[in-house]
């Protein structure tokens, strides 16, 4: 089965189309690079995924789950880790993860120790949630995130504002993740999603223009990196 698969997905805003005819197949279990300039279309796409707005036409299915038909299930078997970091400054760790425990009705004491140990926070669960770098915060976002066991989650430029080893200790966390949960990455970062990714979609104008592992859209552009890889896709014209 797919974990998600989209026919003919489109949302205009008047007369302007946000995601234009989107069909898109995400194959379960992979990580899944969604790229493309601010403008572009991404982050529609979620919120079209994740139930938080509806099409103007077309569907999508999440693990067989419609988004018109659905939206309850869809909602259930998904979450979000947003670009900003959701977390309650002042409860510690392991508080924080026992509240969202709590409002999805798991059971805390469980759920809640199988991410802190999932992503390395059992050293700092007892410490206020305002006094961890950056990189720690966006690693206990993403715990939090995991808390409901999603079967699909959406990583919304995890990494934005870290720096390189605060970074790189993230990806190790992401890519811990890939096999179990099917995940989708937004970044701005072109390394972050060649080092990262399974297959990468690049979308334009709300259309996608490209999709395949980093090594196909080089070899397709005819470029010698990613990142010029990337530049060239998502600015030539569609034929």
């Amino acid at each position: 089965m797919m974990a998600i698969q989209t026919n003919e997905l489109t949302k205009k805003y008047g007369q302007k189309i946000a995601v234009d005819s989107l069909n898109l197949a995400v194959n379960q279990g992979e990580l899944f690079a969604l790229l493309g300039v601010n403008g572009a279309g991404k982050t529609t796409t979620i919120r079209l995924l994740t139930c938080l707005s509806k099409p103007t036409s077309g569907n999508a299915t999440l693990m067989g789950h419609s988004i018109l038909t659905d939206t309850q299930k869809v909602k259930e078997i998904t979450n979000v880790s947003p670009q900003e970091i959701a977390i309650a400054p002042n409860l510690t760790v392991k508080e924080n993860l026992e509240l969202i425990a709590a409002i999805y009705g798991v059971d805390p004491a469980s759920e809640g120790s199988k991410v802190v140990f999932k992503l390395g926070l059992s050293a700092v669960q007892n410490q206020k949630a305002k006094t961890l770098s950056g990189g720690w915060q966006r690693r206990l976002s993403i715990a939090m995130a995991l808390v409901s066991e999603p079967q699909i989650l959406f990583l919304d430029e995890p990494t934005l504002g870290l720096d390189v080893l605060a970074r790189r200790e993230l990806w190790e966390v992401i890519s811990g993740l890939k096999g179990r949960t099917t995940m989708i990455l937004t970044t701005h970062y072109m390394e972050e999603a060649e080092s990262l990714s399974d297959r990468v979609g690049i979308m334009a104008d709300g259309k996608l223009k490209a999709v395949g592992t980093p090594t196909e859209l080089i070899e397709r552009s005819g470029k010698i990196s990613f990142e010029a890889a990337f530049v060239k896709i998502a600015t030539e014209e569609v034929t």
